[in-house]
């Protein structure tokens, strides 16, 4: 079980709905972005829609900041494009999809891919970026790694032994 998360950031997120060039589909779903604090919005209420295209906000996610990732959340603000991850899981009615997670930490992110939930990288919100950057700041500890020397293999050990009864074997 994860420790509770040392701070907890809220933010809204935006979906885009637009029309799939499949013939097995009508629409695709894309996370578009995440917007920093809590909405008064409903759950998938219409944002803006222009032509095909509709932006959903599809609800409210807490970024959760842990000390042991600072690594992670530094890296992520040092790639010159910082991201937040949205997890979305598949209902199979409607609405589409509920708001699984939303994550500043790239290997987290990477952790929910590979199943069947749409995972997305948006946009950092600069605000989210300047709380995750004094975060870092302030419980970072930089820890050095130390590579673990192997024992040498016995080649004795490992070559083959003689049959029961042979000579050599006695």
């Amino acid at each position: 079980m994860r420790p509770a998360p040392h701070l907890s950031l809220p933010v809204g997120v935006l979906v885009e709905r637009r029309p799939a060039t499949s013939p097995w589909i009508d629409h695709v779903f894309t996370p578009a972005a995440a917007l920093p604090g809590e909405a008064e919005a409903q759950p998938w209420s219409v944002v803006t829609q222009e032509g095909d295209v509709v932006t959903f906000f599809v609800g409210t996610a807490t970024v959760a900041l842990y000390v042991s990732e600072t690594g992670n959340y530094r890296d992520n603000l040092a790639s010159g494009e910082p991201k937040l991850w949205v997890v979305l899981r598949p209902t199979g009615v409607d609405p589409p999809y509920d708001l699984l997670a939303v994550t500043a930490d790239p290997s987290e992110g990477e952790g929910f891919a590979g199943g069947d939930d749409l995972v997305e990288p948006v946009p950092m919100p600069p605000s989210i970026y300047d709380a995750i950057a004094d975060f870092v700041a302030e419980h970072h500890v930089e820890r050095t790694f130390f590579k673990r020397a192997r024992d040498r293999a016995d080649p004795e050990a490992l070559s083959r032994k003689p049959p029961a009864g042979h000579p050599k074997r006695e």
